[in-house]
């Protein structure tokens, strides 16, 4: 159950990588960075069962430090009486981050935090010391269906930050910032991309892109050295650069760069591509999961599951 943060992805990348021919002595901190390789993400279901692909975690790839877990939700359309959604459960010591594309969502919580997230929201929830919530597709939908589409990113706390209180941010699409320009449109949720700033600040420092490209379209993004960095296609397809052997990711596969670099690329597809990238500051703590709990030790996991039970992680009021 305790693993380290860094083993398993790395290894996952070291496979990834035999496909790039790269070596660590051609990876530099002053360096434009490469790609380490593409990995498809595969099928699988959650909650009541609704259907999500799942880049990571995988077999061999546990986490990209400091982000454990994305999905994507669909593009589902429901007929009426037909929509799925998560029943209540707990989480805790770490933070969850729903983007909805199409349709909308409701959300519950035992903060008393809640609303709908519409096409274009997004919801900011963390865990810390522990919540329990819910989230299910609008009345509106479960009664005459319609299509649901989104994102589940779950973002690692550090060790000092996993008992703090748990909170709810509800993040209209009004407020985030959008930058336009040479057939790029980025949306800025979280973090900083050409003096705009997203409206989100998480408890590390990281940055969360909503990426449109035309068909060939690049933009070059600043990033961190040493930093995590990653892109998830989900339309169209992309490369981490412009050369004519950089590997290209198809819809529902991502793109991780090797850790070593100060910028990286995304360059459109003959079609153009939809992209989320994300990077973040390595927390390099251990990591204790199961199920809805993410501390760092294995006794840790065991009080959060004894706190469930006694229901001292808090309830939801009814509706």
């Amino acid at each position: 159950m305790t693993t380290d943060p860094t083993s398993a992805s790395a290894d996952a990348l070291e496979t990834a990588a035999e496909t790039t021919g790269e070596t660590t002595d051609q990876r530099s901190p002053d360096k434009p960075r490469t790609v380490a390789g593409v990995i498809p993400a595969f099928e699988t279901h959650e909650g009541e069962g609704f259907l999500v692909h799942r880049p990571f975690p995988q077999p061999g790839l546990d986490l990209l430090d400091p982000f454990l877990l994305l999905d994507q939700m669909g593009p589902t359309t429901y007929a009426p009486g037909k929509a799925l959604g998560t029943p209540e459960h707990p989480h805790k010591g770490f933070e969850t981050v729903t983007y909805v594309l199409e349709g909308a969502l409701e959300h519950r919580d035992s903060t008393g935090g809640g609303g709908v997230i519409s096409a274009g929201d997004v919801q900011w929830m963390t865990a810390g010391r522990g919540i329990v919530h819910i989230e299910q597709p609008t009345d509106e939908i479960k009664a005459n269906g319609g299509t649901v589409h989104g994102f589940q990113l779950w973002v690692n706390l550090r060790a000092a930050d996993k008992l703090t209180p748990a909170k709810y941010q509800g993040i209209t699409k009004d407020e985030i910032a959008v930058v336009e320009r040479d057939g790029a449109t980025v949306r800025v949720i979280a973090g900083e991309f050409e003096g705009a700033v997203g409206p989100i600040v998480a408890k590390s420092p990281m940055s969360y892109f909503h990426v449109t490209l035309a068909p060939g379209a690049r933009i070059d993004v600043p990033v961190t050295n040493e930093h995590t960095a990653f892109a998830y296609v989900f339309g169209g397809s992309a490369s981490g650069g412009s050369g004519a052997d950089e590997p290209v990711a198809d819809n529902f596969s991502m793109i991780v760069w090797w850790p070593e670099g100060n910028e990286l690329s995304l360059v459109g597809g003959p079609e153009g591509a939809e992209v989320l990238l994300l990077t973040g500051e390595p927390l390099r703590e251990p990591v204790a999961r199961y199920g809805p709990f993410v501390m760092n030790t294995r006794e840790e996991i065991i009080e959060a599951f004894t706190e469930f039970e006694n229901g001292t992680l808090g309830a939801i009021a009814p509706r």
